[in-house]
């Protein structure tokens, strides 16, 4: 297998691609888990804790890509204590944020910008479900790579046909594909 500097990068999002947050409160999504989580700075220490649910078979499939996995999310190396224990994965190397929900005057998502500047020209696949056409564009006109933008729905979470995307996309990687 090649190295991990020669494989593309998988940017991964929590909450939407791995977390469903957005489905009916009352309807947990078939394959997943409920777990109550407090993770630091998560609002008044009085509030009820984060409900989030995970699917146990993302991680291994996760795994099983042939990519680099980095955090890419607003939980930032908290994801290493929180999220990746419940899904059986090891300590994965996060992108640092410094500007949460600070969004630029073009539209595009404000992780955007970052995502480009980590990837520094390397073949990457981002999944968010926060994704753009702005973010695309933006992505073209500023990374040097190939990259995947890849778009989530936060009502399901990601599906087997978003591993085989992934998958397939990850053998010949392509610029805006």
């Amino acid at each position: 297998m090649a190295g991990a500097e020669t494989r593309p990068l998988l940017l991964l999002d929590v909450d939407g691609p791995l977390n469903p947050y957005a489905a009916k409160a009352s309807r947990r999504p078939e394959g997943y888990r409920t777990y109550r989580m407090r993770p630091p700075g998560w609002q008044d220490p009085n509030a009820r804790p984060l409900r989030v649910w995970l699917n146990h078979d993302h991680g291994p499939a996760l795994v099983a890509l042939p990519y680099e996995l980095v955090w890419c999310t607003t939980w930032q190396q908290h994801a290493n204590t929180w999220i990746a224990p419940q899904l059986g994965l090891p300590e994965l190397p996060y992108v640092a944020f410094d500007n949460c929900g600070d969004y630029p005057d073009d539209n595009t998502h404000w992780k955007t910008r970052t995502v480009v500047a980590r990837a520094a020209g390397r073949a990457f696949a981002w999944v968010d479900d926060e994704i753009t056409t702005e973010d695309e564009e933006y992505v073209r006109a500023h990374h040097g790579g190939p990259a995947l933008l890849h778009r989530v729905s936060p009502r399901i979470g990601l599906l087997p046909a978003d591993f085989a995307r992934l998958a397939d996309w990850a053998v010949r990687p392509v610029a805006g594909a």
